[in-house]
């Protein structure tokens, strides 16, 4: 999978702004109740620079135009307590990454990075050598002096709890409590911030207008936001799949409902959700794929008609399913007047999102009366994702 769109996330946020230890050494700060920190590593300028100037551009297939990092960065790993509003707002222990630039003085930005789907549950923030995401963001913001805070989400990192993919509420909990435990985090290690910036790429688009929606609810001001392949209502991307495919479509489009379904079982309670979504061949390795069991690919269905029931690709059936309206009533993330300058990049031939989609909360803002210009949807060109 190309994460090019990744690219143009980055190329946002400038416009909008210009041999370690090991962590078992270091002790567990607790600094609010359900909050602990714990340093976990530093990286010199140089390590930031390795990652613009080659781990990066080899694993994302693009050249990386950055400055260079200017400074070191201390890397810790962050546990709070946080809810499942899904689940009556049952009480979660989860994790995330606070960054603080080294030598840096005065108050700081803020950047909040939300990940991108990751298909192993220790790819995220936390756990920095394993997210080749959090590396980029890492050495182009944190290098540059910015605090980067980024939340693992529910299910991912060191958890036992099912993932909650696409889980709106629970994206926004994660995030906005993420954010909460970084500054108590922050001020126990005598650092100010000033300005808060918002950033996410594919599934961390959505998640970015998610949390950019209750942070503009909840009265907290954001700077600016960006996002990269935003699939911004997931009911949008699974239709389009399901009735009006592109000769482009990603083979990977199935891990979107076989991750979406799952969760959604789990996290809204509806027993049977997947089995009755999957076929019967498709439904044993759909579920290994979500609990991250050892699975052989090659047998995951790429054709989605192997994988989805017949009557899924009845756009009135789809409707009128459990899934359908789920994804109907909880996977929006622009339905609202938005008020933080924001940017929405899009591939003109993005494998998941399709340009519509790209546009689509720019379309929706500006649909209201005379226009909402806060939105702005961006192309990047005939790029794939």
């Amino acid at each position: 999978m190309l994460v090019r769109c990744l690219s143009a996330l980055l190329v946002a946020f400038s416009l909008l702004t210009h041999a370690p230890a090991q962590a078992a050494d270091h002790p567990v700060v607790p600094v609010a109740a359900g909050v602990s920190y714990q340093w976990i590593d530093r990286w010199d300028a140089d390590r930031l620079n390795r990652v613009l100037t080659a781990d990066a551009p080899t694993f994302f297939g693009v050249p990386i135009a950055a400055s260079p990092a200017r400074n070191a960065v201390n890397l810790y790993r962050v546990t709070y307590s946080s809810v499942v509003p899904e689940q009556g707002n049952r009480p979660i222990v989860t994790t995330g990454l606070v960054a603080v630039p080294e030598g840096a003085t005065g108050g700081l930005p803020v950047f909040s990075y939300q990940h991108g789907t990751v298909y192993g549950k220790e790819e995220v923030p936390s756990i920095p050598d394993q997210s080749a995401e959090t590396r980029l963001a890492l050495a182009l913001f944190a290098g540059q002096g910015y605090v980067v805070i980024g939340a693992d989400y529910f299910g991912m990192g060191d958890t036992k709890e099912p993932e909650g993919y696409v889980v709106k509420g629970s994206h926004q909990q994660a995030t906005f409590d993420m954010l909460l435990a970084s500054r108590a985090v922050l001020q126990n290690l005598g650092v100010t911030t000033t300005k808060l910036f918002l950033g996410g790429w594919s599934q961390g688009g959505f998640v970015t207008m998610a949390f950019l929606e209750k942070l503009e609810n909840s009265g907290v001001p954001v700077a600016a936001a960006a996002t990269a392949s935003a699939p911004v209502d997931a009911f949008v991307m699974v239709s389009g799949a399901l009735d009006f495919p592109r000769k482009i479509d990603a083979v990977w489009m199935n891990s979107v409902f076989i991750l979406s379904a799952f969760s959604f079982e789990n996290y809204y309670g509806v027993p049977g959700l997947a089995r009755a979504l999957f076929t019967d061949e498709a439904y044993d390795v759909a579920r290994k794929v979500y609990e991250r069991e050892k699975v052989d690919f090659a047998a995951v269905p790429t054709d989605l008609h192997k994988l989805i029931r017949p009557e899924y690709f009845d756009p009135k059936f789809l409707a009128a399913s459990t899934y359908g309206r789920l994804l109907l009533d909880k996977t929006n993330a622009y339905r609202w007047v938005i008020q933080t300058p924001t940017r929405n990049y899009y591939g003109e031939a993005d494998e998941a999102i399709a340009v519509g989609l790209g546009r689509l909360a720019m379309t929706f803002q500006q649909a209201m009366g005379a226009g909402n210009p806060a939105v702005e949807a961006l192309s990047t060109g005939a790029m794939a994702k």
